[in-house]
């Protein structure tokens, strides 16, 4: 009987676990010698502004499909909470007023979301899908198809300004990311979260709201989109009932990256953070080796192929 190779399967071992952090590296090893701006402050912060509003969105999606289920509308909800922002400024309410309001509106579509899906059983892509295409619409008829110019200063400084030499994005983005981390890790929710998606059925006996948790992470998803527009519309100084188009693919495909399993239960915060991450590098790589941004899915499509077939390999060694 031939004896397992210990040094190779410790090496796979090691791969798994820190193949994201290997990758960044190589990326970041291979761009220093490719581009001599690549290492500079001001790209690095460019980066990390750049990834902020799909780092918030993707974060909300990993307790979504932490539960195996999906977000489709938060595209939409972007740029809802944008227009109902941009709208209510442009008629002299205060930015906290308007930012309030602009959570209150993502967080019902949210809310919509997890209803149809927790409670009447609509499958996650059907209903966010619907919704998707509701709250777009919604965005529109409010705005009439018109951007809302935003003067106030107060609230431009939330995309645009800084605090200690590093943008506020930035530091939305860390302060979200360590409290979603801090939830999943350490507490009694984040623990409801992983057993729904791992086993419903089990979850159910033993004494858990199932309905109730899968609805609250629809919600949270759509909180966090607000907080994404915020920044977006604060960034552009307009809302934009076109903003948000495409944004989650980049945030599915930031969790997918990130080693979440897209059937629950397996997934971390720390896994989303490198996701976004590593698809903040290569666009911005991709922009400064000057490759058309056209490129930049299919080199986005090719990597989520490849996260996933490590994720089915990672699977059957563990099995």
């Amino acid at each position: 009987m031939r004896k397992p190779n210990l040094q190779v399967e410790k090496t796979g071992d090691l791969f798994r676990k820190f193949g994201l952090l290997f990758t960044i590296l190589l990326m970041i090893v291979v761009m220093s010698f490719a581009s001599p701006v690549f290492l500079t402050t001001g790209n690095v912060m460019n980066v990390l502004r750049q990834v902020s509003i799909n780092g918030i969105l993707a974060i909300g999606l990993t307790f979504v499909i932490l539960t195996g289920g999906i977000d489709l509308s938060v595209g939409s909800m972007v740029a809802v909470s944008g227009v109902v922002a941009g709208s209510l400024m442009l008629d002299g309410h205060s930015p906290v007023f308007a930012c309030l309001m602009a959570m209150i509106a993502a967080v019902t579509f949210g809310t919509l979301n997890g209803f149809m899906i927790a409670f009447l059983r609509i499958p996650p892509f059907i209903a966010t899908l619907a919704t998707q295409v509701a709250a777009r619409g919604f965005a529109l008829v409010f705005s009439d198809g018109r951007p809302f110019t935003i003067y106030d200063q107060q609230f431009m400084d939330i995309g645009k300004g800084s605090t200690l030499g590093v943008p506020n994005p930035i530091w939305i983005l860390a302060f979200v990311c360590i409290v979603a981390f801090c939830v999943l890790r350490f507490t009694i929710y984040g623990r409801h979260v992983y057993a729904f998606g791992g086993n419903r059925n089990a979850t159910k006996l033993a004494g858990v709201r199932t309905r109730l948790v899968e609805m609250s992470v629809y919600m949270l998803s759509g909180f966090l989109a607000s907080i994404a527009a915020i920044i977006l519309a604060a960034r552009i100084s307009s809302g934009q009932p076109t903003a948000g188009g495409g944004f989650e693919l980049d945030a599915i495909a930031a969790v997918a990256i990130g080693g979440t399993s897209m059937a629950g239960g397996v997934g971390s915060v720390a896994g989303t953070i490198m996701g976004f991450v590593i698809i903040g590098i290569m666009n911005n790589s991709l922009t400064l080796l000057n490759v058309s941004s056209f490129y930049q899915q299919i080199v986005q499509g090719l990597i989520i192929v490849v996260a996933v077939l490590i994720d089915i390999h990672a699977k059957k060694k563990s099995v």
